[in-house]
């Protein structure tokens, strides 16, 4: 089972308004299960020790997690895996820029993940200090995007 097919499980997730997901292929167990969060909690089961992962649900408008780097500074982390956009049209201005102001539910990128454009929102008020990825960017579940003063 490779990750384009959990992926693949996960949109059908989503598509379905299934909270519950369970498939065996070729002696490999895996079970999906969407809490309450939004965060979708997987089971893995063969014939090793189970693994547990967590990771959130591609979803629209979800707000990236972010983390403290120093006092008076902050990381916007990816919250899904996909391609990073830094405007919403290839000759549209960008969101933000280093300097500006940012305040909390306003859209500082786009995130592209199976075909779907997830406006990424800060939650947080401050001046963005760094952009850590460009536009066109891959970018994977967790990844440091801006640091915020």
């Amino acid at each position: 089972m490779n990750l384009k097919e959990i992926k693949e499980m996960i949109q059908l997730m989503n598509e379905n308004g299934l909270s519950e997901f369970e498939m065996e292929k070729d002696g490999l167990k895996i079970r999906l299960r969407k809490g309450g969060s939004g965060m979708i909690e997987s089971h893995v089961i063969s014939s090793e020790p189970a693994i547990r992962h967590s990771a959130p649900a591609p979803r629209a408008h979800e707000a990236p997690a972010r983390e403290t780097v120093a006092a008076n500074k902050q990381t916007i982390k990816s919250p899904m895996v996909g391609t990073y956009y830094f405007a919403p049209a290839p000759d549209a201005a960008p969101f933000i820029q280093v300097g500006n102001q940012v305040e909390p539910g306003q859209v500082i990128c786009i995130i592209e993940a199976m075909k779907l454009m997830n406006e990424i929102k800060c939650e947080v008020r401050g001046k963005i200090a760094e952009i850590l990825v460009h536009n066109g960017d891959p970018v994977e579940f967790g990844q440091p995007l801006f640091v915020i003063e």
